[in-house]
């Protein structure tokens, strides 16, 4: 990875009352001097100014008045800043703010002078701080939660990772006593059911603009991850792929080489699929979509948007993919052409097997 952008809720960064986790800043700050000597660059997405500022007045509750809330981003935003440049002073690097606006993404001039300032800044080796400027801003043209905002940044600033850290473990199949999903091949109705705003009287957002933030991040290529910044005392681990709780959004639209860095993201295979050598060449070559004419034998036990291996006629493993068919689905459709496919089943709209995005080859 080259270029990661982290953004850290509110929950991360108060403790309440106008205080600030500065000991979670100085990890931060820590690790990331430590991964910059490997030539990664890092931008951060800092939410929290709200709240402290609210802190530092006393309010124990979201100011209504558009104006209190404006002030309350005022005042927190620079204590906000200054424990930034203190965390990343000790580590020896230099960081810097960023404030931006919805028209900063909207306004195509404005839009190339933020990634001309992120590229310099990156260049001499400075961490930015971004932020939304809600001490100008009105409720009507903001962008609204800085999950959002971290999402507009990894596509205007090529990122190739976006981490967002937050109060909550991932996608949840309920957000109170459901599971953690691990891995998000796809943004679908179903997965956006399963998100809900957030309750807290110092934030905005929830795992509802997580989603969205995904869904505007994969689209441009870059991975995303969300996970619990409360539990996570080091982001080496996550970002090599070693400690994965949470949940992963797989990006869309990279070259097959680009893809395998990714690979420890991906869950165990749950089946396997083996091809004709047509099929093999098409996916290896031509960087196409997997379709059910071009299957031998599927093997399982597996359910749609379960990780699957791809074999060639001798058995020799070649890539993994995401599957869009059960095993029992797969079996009845197995050297069917795409109409057939499209006609069995009127819900569907695409007939691959497994997408062209979604294929990540073992080998060159």
């Amino acid at each position: 990875m080259k270029r990661i952008i982290i953004k850290l809720g509110t929950g991360i960064l108060s403790q309440g009352e106008g205080k600030i986790r500065t000991d979670r800043m100085d990890n931060l700050a820590n690790d990331i001097a430590k991964l910059s000597q490997n030539g990664i660059k890092f931008v951060i997405v800092s939410s929290g100014a709200v709240g402290l500022g609210m802190g530092k007045l006393g309010l124990s509750e979201r100011p209504k008045d558009l104006s209190l809330l404006r002030a309350c981003a005022s005042i927190g935003q620079c204590q906000l800043m200054n424990a930034w440049n203190q965390a990343f002073e000790k580590s020896g690097l230099l960081a810097s703010q960023v404030l931006l606006t919805r028209e900063d993404f909207e306004n195509k001039k404005r839009s190339q002078k933020v990634q001309e300032t992120l590229e310099s800044l990156l260049k001499n080796n400075v961490i930015p701080i971004v932020n939304e400027n809600d001490s100008v801003c009105d409720e009507e043209i903001k962008l609204g939660d800085n999950d959002v905002l971290s999402a507009l940044l990894s596509s205007v600033g090529n990122a190739d990772f976006l981490l967002i850290l937050s109060t909550v473990k991932g996608l949840m199949t309920h957000p109170n006593a459901g599971l953690l999903i691990p891995f998000v091949a796809e943004i679908t109705p179903s997965i956006e059911i399963m998100a809900k705003g957030t309750q807290s009287a110092t934030s905005v957002g929830g795992m509802t603009t997580k989603i969205e933030a995904a869904k505007i991040a994969t689209k441009s290529g870059c991975a995303v991850f969300i996970a619990s910044g409360e539990e996570k005392s080091e982001i080496a681990p996550i970002i090599n792929g070693e400690d994965l709780q949470g949940t992963f959004f797989a990006p869309m639209g990279l070259s097959l080489s680009n893809r395998r860095k990714w690979l420890p993201f991906y869950p165990s295979s749950k089946g396997m699929i083996t091809l004709s050598k047509e099929a093999c060449k098409k996916i290896m070559k031509k960087n196409s979509s997997l379709f059910a004419n071009g299957i031998i034998t599927a093997n399982g036990p597996f359910e749609k948007a379960d990780v699957v291996e791809i074999k060639d006629p001798e058995g020799k493993a070649l890539a993994i993919g995401i599957i869009r068919f059960s095993l029992f689905e797969l079996q009845g459709i197995v050297g069917m052409d795409n109409n057939a496919i499209l006609n069995l089943f009127p819900g569907r709209n695409r007939p691959e097997v497994i997408h062209n995005d979604h294929i990540i080859l073992l080998n060159d």
